[in-house]
């Protein structure tokens, strides 16, 4: 592939020639690059109008006037969706605010997030989300979706969920130090797989038992050392818990997602199941891709995580999975604390990290490291961060680079070579676990809505209008859904926390 060109961005007049050519000027021309689309990877440009793809054009034909931008020597993907963030507003802003981490998106390639509930005070009802749409409008360089959160004591919501507010809503099964609610009770945990089921929604769940965690925790206190952390946190936690959820799909026919698999076993259990015919898919992050439990022992509380790193064994079955199309989709779960709180003892230290930035380049150094071909390792790129998470969750022009899609694209020099820094981190939490990794592949522009959202050269360009994205019109018929007595009673209760 040809270098990168120092300046990739012009602007051409219509030829003297074309008297219309203005009528049908582009609004923007990526021009030159390598196109990853569903249907494979080729050389072209693509051509913008509106905000949306317009065409996509082989090399030698006819290219519209309007703004160049140069992709010689790049691979153009779909702008890439993180389903799994939590941007930490409202209420935990003193840890990541949500113009910080969209510009940390934006510098990873995404142009789409997803985010998580566990915030103060949490997103259990469509008012909070709502209210949760107007805080962060005016502040976002990506578009959003939200996934609400599930309440155990109030299962019967996700039944009369709203598809344009929220698809999806996720579940604790265990607690930790930012978990809002936590399904402790299997009665609890079946009447949210039925309601769920009742009205179409997905169930996203944090997999990991608590009572097996309670068990072990009466035996023995919490760890002193960050050695035993895994030890403290172990795979049966996570083991049983997917067994619970594989019997429960099995029985109410939920459509569930099962976040970050840590361990070789859960994998072979939902493969399995979905192998079955249940409607059962499953994350994996970067994180869980990039580091082993010796990193935990060695480097501490960076990689202190829930569900925790685990053995060398699970990375490789992990990896498998992903380049094997197993796992649907790879999300950061980027989940940024301060410095200080992170420096706390083992027990103290909440777990999690920033990752939104990191992961498509982790994952795509990763590729490379095996030995796959850029192209292929493009193609896989553009499933787990595009048409896997799209499909999933009803992500409406996303995820795909085809006509009549939003023009969110993503450039990705593939080859070049850089060390992460602190002065790399866009997140306002300042650190990244990847501190001092030599990466592969570096984007270099982010288009969003047909504009540059970013440039690497530049840093953030553009202005903060990313969109709250609706799901699907709820049908006419089923307006009852969202007028319940016991929804409208939710819904005042959350709108006045």
């Amino acid at each position: 592939m040809e270098p990168l060109k120092t300046s990739s961005f012009s602007r051409t007049s219509p030829s003297p020639a074309s008297p219309r050519a203005s009528a049908a000027e582009a609004d923007l021309v990526v021009e030159g690059g390598r196109l990853v689309t569903p249907e494979g990877v080729t050389e072209g440009s693509v051509v913008v109008r509106d905000g949306r793809i317009a065409a996509l054009v082989a090399p030698g034909g006819p290219l519209p006037a309007g703004p160049r931008l140069d992709a010689r020597g790049r691979y153009i993907l779909p702008g890439l969706i993180d389903s799994h963030v939590h941007f930490r507003t409202p209420g935990l802003e003193h840890k990541e605010t949500w113009e910080n981490g969209s510009r940390a998106a934006l510098a990873g390639g995404v142009t789409t997030v997803m985010d998580m509930p566990n915030t103060r005070p949490p997103s259990l009802d469509t008012a909070s989300l709502r209210a949760k749409a107007a805080l962060i409008a005016g502040r976002s360089y990506v578009d959003h979706r939200f996934h609400m959160g599930a309440d155990p004591d109030h299962p019967e919501v996700l039944a009369h969920l709203d598809p344009a507010v929220a698809t999806s809503a996720k579940a604790f099964m265990a607690g930790h130090h930012t978990a809002p609610v936590v399904f402790r009770e299997a009665h609890q945990l079946e009447a949210a797989f039925a309601s769920a089921a009742r009205g179409g929604v997905r169930l996203v769940l944090h997999a990991e038992d608590q009572h097996v965690f309670d068990l072990l925790d009466s035996r023995g206190g919490d760890p002193d050392t960050y050695a035993g952390y895994e030890p403290h946190r172990p795979r049966s936690g996570a083991i049983v818990a997917v067994a619970k959820v594989v019997q429960l799909a099995r029985t109410h026919g939920t459509k569930v997602h099962i976040l970050h698999v840590s361990s070789a076993e859960e994998t072979d259990l939902l493969v399995a199941a979905a192998g079955e015919g249940l409607p059962i898919s499953f994350e994996v992050t970067g994180h869980h891709l990039s580091f082993t439990d010796h990193d935990t022992a060695r480097r501490g509380p960076r990689t202190r995580l829930s569900p925790a790193i685990r053995a060398p064994r699970d990375r490789e079955r992990l990896w498998q999975a992903v380049l094997g199309g197993e796992a649907s989709t790879i999300g950061s779960d980027h989940a940024p604390h301060t410095v200080e709180e992170k420096n706390r003892p083992p027990a103290e230290a909440p777990p999690g990290l920033p990752g939104v930035q990191e992961l498509a380049v982790s994952v795509w150094t990763g590729m490379l490291a095996r030995g796959m071909e850029p192209d292929t390792a493009a193609a896989h790129l553009a499933r787990l961060m595009g048409t896997g998470p799209a499909d999933l969750f009803d992500l409406a022009g996303k995820g795909r680079l085809t006509v009549g899609a939003d023009a969110d694209l993503a450039l990705l020099d593939p080859s070049e070579r850089w060390q992460m820094s602190a002065a790399h981190v866009e997140s306002l939490c300042g650190w990244s676990a990847y501190e001092g990794w030599m990466f592969t592949g570096r984007f270099t522009t982010v288009v969003r809505a047909g504009r540059i959202a970013w440039d690497l050269a530049r840093g953030t360009v553009g202005e903060p209008v990313g969109r709250w994205l609706p799901g699907p019109a709820l049908p006419a018929q089923d307006h009852l859904r969202t007028e319940t007595p016991a929804v409208q009673a939710r819904e005042l209760e959350g709108a006045a926390r």
